[in-house]
């Protein structure tokens, strides 16, 4: 259900992780289209922020790092990835594990910057998904 590619030094709780993906997953099956797949592989990578940098300016042509970012992948068995920049979320003073609920969200579908509307219902999924 979740690969985990760690190529920075932040230490991952893989059962976290993984038990979260599960939770955000299986309560989006019957919501959105894209997570009716609740069956499919999330990977999840972590990089540093020149890795994220090129991703961004790439993909959103944002030259600048960013905390999450979410890819859809057309690969059999999986529903997309989530790349996490650690060193950019701690900056920001952001808790990890809502950034990934975020780019879960993302691939199933959510988009905050379409509208006001749309970004409130995304971040209330966000908190309904954290870890309490």
């Amino acid at each position: 259900m979740i690969e985990i590619n760690n190529l920075t030094n932040f230490a991952v709780d893989k059962k976290l992780f993984s038990t979260v993906a599960k939770k955000v997953l299986l309560g989006e099956n019957r919501r959105t289209p894209a997570c009716r797949q609740a069956g499919k592989t999330i990977s999840v990578a972590f990089v540093d922020k020149a890795e994220i940098q090129k991703l961004n300016k790439k993909f959103r042509k944002k030259n600048k790092p960013t905390d999450v970012l979410s890819f859809e992948l057309s690969e059999r068995g999986y529903l997309g990835e989530v790349v996490i920049c650690p060193e950019v979320v701690k900056e920001k003073k952001e808790n990890i594990i809502e950034v990934f609920v975020h780019g879960i969200l993302h691939l199933c579908g959510y988009d905050h910057e379409k509208s006001k509307k749309d970004a409130e219902a995304m971040y209330k999924k966000q908190e309904k998904y954290l870890p309490r």
